[in-house]
């Protein structure tokens, strides 16, 4: 009886021995898939809202909408694209070229020809941003830059970190002013002079040449500057003495300007 409960003994302690070095086989744990209905903005403060995606199968952020215009101002009359930069301390509590002071929070800009009080909206074309501001000033007198915004129109941009961005600027039809030359009014501006001899020099030139004309030389923020009014301006006796200048300092470019 003592070996046969021996033998038991001994044949369950294989049979443990056994089951103890057998593994069960891993299997991969697939968790269940999410609700029907389930966004990424359900996952909290954190997460972020649906993307586009483009023709490689890439996330897209999607473009912010255009600004808003009034709804009096319709359809823009006029575009282009070029390059803006903007200006702010150093121009601030002066007047501009519609007689108002320059206040950089508020959302204005300065335009070499468009009327002023004329709305415009500026899209940074690098990130989509706009803002719709009013032209209050001439400039910039800087070659390649359309328009000068304001601090406050920079910053709504983008363009502010950048310094010059690439735009598309907007017109929309602009008011209409008493007593307003309805061609325009134009003058041609000649600068920077890096000497002021050479501007002085210029100015001279033109008394004699356009006698009827004014003509005065200036000194302005990035040089001297010298700018001609045709004793009538309209654009084309404008466009004739722009034409006509040709000032041996590279930086010394015409500008028509429009100053109405």
């Amino acid at each position: 009886m003592r070996f046969r409960l021996g033998t038991v003994a001994v044949l369950s302690a294989c049979a443990l021995t056994i089951s103890g070095c057998h593994k069960e086989t891993t299997r991969a744990y697939r968790p269940p898939p999410p609700p029907a209905g389930t966004t990424a903005s359900s996952h909290g403060k954190n997460s972020r809202s649906p993307r586009n995606p483009t023709a490689d199968g890439t996330a897209a952020e999607a473009s912010p909408p255009p600004a808003p215009v009034p709804g009096n101002l319709g359809k823009p009359v006029s575009s282009e694209v070029g390059m803006a930069s903007w200006y702010g301390p150093p121009y601030a509590g002066r007047k501009g070229a519609d007689g108002t002071v320059y206040d950089q929070n508020a959302m204005t800009a300065a335009h070499l020809t468009l009327p002023m009080g004329t709305m415009v909206r500026v899209t940074n074309l690098t990130n989509n941003e706009s803002v719709v501001v009013k032209i209050t000033d001439r400039g910039p007198f800087v070659h390649g830059r359309i328009i000068d915004l304001s601090l406050a129109a920079a910053k709504a941009t983008g363009v502010y970190r950048a310094g010059v961005a690439r735009v598309k600027v907007e017109a929309f039809a602009a008011p209409v002013r008493a007593n307003a030359d309805p061609g325009g009014r134009w003058c041609v501006q000649v600068g920077a002079f890096a000497r002021e001899s050479d501007a002085v020099k210029l100015k001279e030139e033109m008394m004699r040449r356009y006698a009827t004309a004014k003509v005065i030389e200036f000194p302005g923020p990035t040089g001297h500057w010298v700018r001609i009014s045709p004793k009538f301006p309209n654009k084309s006796n404008a466009t004739e003495v722009a034409d006509s200048i040709h000032p041996k300092d590279p930086a010394a470019a015409p500008y028509l300007i429009r100053t109405d």
